[in-house]
């Protein structure tokens, strides 16, 4: 579905990612590890289409990815990008409006219907019926997040995009959000990307666990290379000694 042929990036002198190679297919959950700065949320944008490769060859089904996001994507960050001004259930709907009309976001009549009903079982899924007719302000760090997951899914995408949704999360309502997600990747058959610093939530949620790192330094010019994937793990076969050495390896980045 995905390949990475010996992808770079660079912003000027400094190089970010190097030597990415990578082939996914489609359904599975990626996970991506690895230190502050190292290019795992640089990847994700790559994968959105809101960055472009420096070198080398990224392909959605053999075709270049687009330039630009599309209904094939949907992205949740860390920080809650939903709309403060509209309730829970108008958040969704102008999802669909939107791609009707980007520059009015109106629904009529039976297209209108249609969105609400769509939006309802859509809140009824990430378990926010109750609240459909609040505001973000009103809402609990983990409704909100369940709220910006649900705006991503109301467009179908194939692909979801993680980009550290739970960081700011208390660990009870964590917990919550990963079996709600892990429920949806399966009920929607969804291939997810999940950029996380938490090797434990990377192991336990994903298929496959990638770790980025640098390869290669030089002390004179540290923005001379950039991270590549160092650990490209199949989850619930990995051996507890090689388990240990990634922790050790990202154990500074935890403690921050």
């Amino acid at each position: 579905m995905i390949h990475a042929d010996n992808i770079w990036k660079s912003y000027g002198d400094n190089v970010v990612l190097e030597r990415i190679n990578m082939k996914v297919e489609e359904g599975e959950f990626i996970t991506l590890v690895g230190t502050s700065g190292c290019g795992k949320s640089t990847f994700l944008k790559m994968l959105l289409g809101i960055e472009t490769a420096t070198s080398g060859n990224l392909t959605l089904d053999g075709e270049p990815i687009p330039t630009e996001p599309g209904l094939d994507r949907g992205i949740v960050f860390q920080q809650y990008s939903v709309f403060p001004h509209l309730t829970v259930l108008q958040n969704l709907t102008i999802a669909r409006a939107f791609e009707h009309s980007r520059v009015f976001a109106r629904l009529f009549g039976v297209a209108k219907r249609n969105a609400i009903d769509e939006a309802k079982a859509m809140l009824e899924q990430v378990g926010l019926t109750a609240a459909q007719d609040r505001y973000p302000h009103e809402l609990s760090g983990g409704m909100r997040q369940r709220l910006a997951i649900a705006q991503a899914l109301i467009r179908k995408p194939r692909i979801l995009l993680l980009d550290e949704p739970f960081g700011a999360l208390d660990p009870g309502i964590r917990s919550d959000m990963h079996e709600l997600v892990l429920s949806l990747w399966r009920e929607h058959k969804l291939t997810v990307f999940m950029v996380t610093h938490d090797i434990k939530e990377g192991f336990y949620l994903g298929t496959r666990l990638w770790v980025f790192d640098k390869t290669r330094h030089d002390p004179q010019a540290p923005g001379a290379f950039g991270a590549t994937i160092t650990y490209d793990l199949p989850v619930g076969h990995v051996d507890q000694r090689l388990y240990q050495e990634i922790d050790d390896q990202l154990r500074p980045v935890q403690a921050g």
